[in-house]
């Protein structure tokens, strides 16, 4: 193998040469020959090594995201699966998905409430969620820049309502450092899988109901892991424009969700119940 080549699994990176240099996969800071930051790569294999699936989607009046509730240790069976989230709330009208390392996410969801919260006392409103985009995108691409620092593990997905509009937002902020807005988004383990149902389904830019906005993004994730989900498996968000407030949904409402995307099995479930 030359100098410079690398292995599929990252392992053959050129390693300390004759001059005493330091590989280039091993410091955020420094650019590799063909011009890629390999430590920025493998923050991107950071955040599906949780086994997790996350997916967006943003309505005509309302903007959802479904995220798997999933532990990092899956084999504890002691565990409260109460206590195992992902989903955090910002401020009364944002929220935020992280999809990747747990604590991570955590330490980012506490940090953008300290913004969002210097941001209200000096400006006297609510951060949009554009800005808090941005400021979780700048937060991770100064930390490439930094050999002190390394990028994270995790890609936050964004969601609120634009004051000024009146429309739903939805935004992912990615390890890189870039911030996109979307119609439909999904990161993790099966991201191209739930991305590939999502191009099928908003092909035509359909307007969508918030009943049917959160149906698609169960929908989705639903397709990307090829298994009908649980109650106690997922977590919903949902923000929307006649009530620009927050909310993460009870169990009550998801099972209402799932029942109206596989009415054909609560049928089935009913039928077996009446003849026992």
């Amino acid at each position: 193998m030359q100098v410079g080549e690398v292995s599929s699994g990252g392992s053959s990176h050129r390693g300390a040469g004759a001059s005493g240099t330091v590989s280039e996969d091993r410091r955020v800071t420094v650019f590799s020959a063909n011009g890629r930051l390999y430590q920025v790569e493998y923050a991107w294999n950071a955040t599906r090594l949780a086994g997790v699936t996350s997916v967006g989607v943003r309505g005509a009046d309302s903007v959802c995201v479904v995220g798997q509730r999933r532990a990092s240790e899956p084999k504890d069976k002691l565990l409260d699966m109460t206590s195992v989230s992902r989903l955090f709330p910002i401020t009364e009208r944002l929220g935020l998905l992280a999809t990747g390392i747990v604590g991570e996410g955590r330490a980012l969801a506490h940090e953008a409430r300290n913004q969002t919260a210097e941001f209200r006392f000096k400006w006297g409103y609510e951060m949009p969620p554009d800005v808090l985009a941005q400021w979780i995108a700048d937060r991770a691409q100064i930390w490439t820049q930094y050999g002190s620092k390394r990028p994270s593990g995790v890609v936050a997905m964004i969601l609120g309502i634009d004051d000024e509009k009146e429309t739903p937002q939805l935004f992912t902020c990615d390890p890189a450092g870039y911030f996109f807005g979307h119609k439909a988004a999904s990161a993790g383990q099966r991201d191209r899988e739930a991305v590939n149902f999502l191009e099928k389904k908003m092909k035509n830019n359909p307007s969508l109901s918030f009943q049917e906005t959160v149906e698609m993004a169960i929908s989705a994730l639903q397709f990307a892991l090829k298994e009908d989900l649980k109650v106690t498996e997922i977590e919903v968000g949902a923000v929307r424009t006649d009530d620009p407030t927050f909310r993460v949904l009870t169990e009550a409402e998801i099972d209402e969700h799932l029942k109206a995307n596989n009415p054909g099995k609560a049928e089935l479930k009913a039928t077996q119940f009446l003849s026992y």
